[in-house]
């Protein structure tokens, strides 16, 4: 905005302007005019006149005041002034007496513009990650003008397609995502720094405020909050609360825990592993370890029971962020791994993105398989539903499973599994 130049008066038309009778008047006069614009526009009503003043707004106006009251058009007083001594309308008289206007009217569309600028640009960002899809995504727009009210707009659009982003990846939304992601992890992929979601950051209040949105609760206020809605978005907030089913893992390491995990598989009992866990384990295996990957917990329970000396993990349906991580670890240590899921199309979608993370072989799952168990079930089999899904492994596996319709969930095969496992 160009700074307006200070007008300059002759000093007695200055002592007049300046005079103890005209206070009044220029202060709401000012105000007026940095709401209008600097437009001078509008009425001005000043009451209790005492006889100073009268006099003096009198001889201004060019027009007796007699009563206590006395009604002012800038209009007019813009006029009036222009065509007296001080020939300056009213906007430079009042720089003068009291300093630059500042033009607010100029400034509330300035920042206006500015989020509008942000709107748009957090719009683009929803659109260009599938979010103006949802339902929500109204409410998540209007949710965030705060936050990005705060930042510049540069500031404000990167934070807005970071957020869109980073809501296109939770594991609640996207339907090739896993059931949980660690948020450091989020956060590096998103923003390049382990702390780019931490509680502080805008990007995380944005990215809460849409999960909100979606699940039609109010925005978190508490860390406490925060913490439980992230969980329900599928992302873990620290390193202890979300664990892996084991059974039979014998890591060659020569610290304590290893040595109490070869203690536990000796004896056939399952262990929860967390993250925390697996970064302070050795993970150095015999040589021709074979690791069996079921998808219910079930199987391990059963194997448990049977004193079996297989080592099994169990993804309790989709994997979680520490299951993947155990899965790496294992197959950096040179283990070889046999999958087996249920027969529906979530459990063939599994079994695709296990199979293809860790490069396992299908264990009793192929098409075959799936035919004989659907063929020995003694009761009715829940109908498959849903869109079908090919399996990697064995083309032949969606049509049979579209021909028989049916779903056979991993624990109607338990004992055939079993066979393996205690073998």
């Amino acid at each position: 905005m160009t700074q307006r130049p200070t007008p300059v008066l002759a000093p007695a038309t200055e002592k007049l302007l300046r005079s103890d009778g005209l206070r009044r008047l220029w202060g709401p006069a000012r105000g007026r005019l940095e709401q209008n614009g600097l437009i001078p526009k509008g009425i001005l009503v000043i009451d209790d006149l005492n006889d100073r003043e009268r006099g003096d707004l009198s001889g201004l106006l060019g027009r007796r005041i007699t009563g206590t009251r006395v009604r002012v058009d800038l209009a007019s007083l813009d006029d009036t002034l222009r065509a007296s001594a001080a020939q300056r309308g009213l906007a430079d008289v009042l720089e003068l007496l009291d300093g630059p206007l500042t033009d607010r009217k100029a400034l509330r569309l300035d920042a206006q513009t500015a989020r509008n600028l942000r709107a748009s640009g957090t719009l683009a960002a929803a659109i260009s990650e599938g979010l103006s899809a949802h339902a929500w995504c109204d409410a998540w727009l209007e949710s965030v003008r705060p936050l990005l009210s705060r930042l510049d707009p540069h500031s404000a659009d990167a934070c807005a397609r970071e957020a869109a982003r980073t809501l296109g990846m939770l594991p609640f939304l996207s339907s090739e995502g896993y059931s949980e992601i660690a948020r450091n992890d989020l956060a590096v992929h998103i923003t390049g720094s382990a702390h780019g979601l931490d509680d502080d950051t805008t990007l995380s209040a944005m990215v809460l405020r849409g999960v909100a949105a979606a699940k039609g609760i109010g925005i978190p206020t508490s860390a406490m909050e925060r913490r439980a809605l992230w969980r329900e978005a599928g992302v873990i907030t620290d390193s202890v609360s979300s664990t892996v089913l084991t059974l039979g893992l014998r890591p060659l390491g020569p610290g304590k825990r290893e040595s109490e995990m070869r203690d536990r598989a000796d004896d056939s009992l399952e262990t929860h592993l967390t993250a925390r866990d697996l970064s302070r384990i050795l993970w150095r295996l015999a040589p021709n370890t074979t690791v069996y990957v079921c998808e219910n917990p079930r199987i391990v329970e059963a194997a448990s029971d049977a004193r079996s000396q297989a080592a099994v993990v169990c993804t309790f349906g989709n994997p979680n962020s520490v299951v993947l991580d155990l899965l790496s670890h294992l197959h950096g240590a040179g283990a070889a791994f046999r999958y087996h899921g249920d027969f529906d199309w979530p459990g063939i979608a599994i079994a695709n993105r296990v199979i293809a993370h860790i490069g396992a072989i299908s264990w009793q799952m192929g098409s075959t398989d799936y035919l004989a168990a659907a063929a020995s079930a003694t009761g009715e089999l829940p109908p498959l539903t849903g869109k079908p899904i090919s399996a990697s492994w064995d083309l032949a596996l969606q049509q049979a499973m579209l021909e028989v319709g049916r779903v056979v969930h991993e624990e109607l095969v338990l004992d055939r599994l079993l066979a393996d496992l205690v073998s």
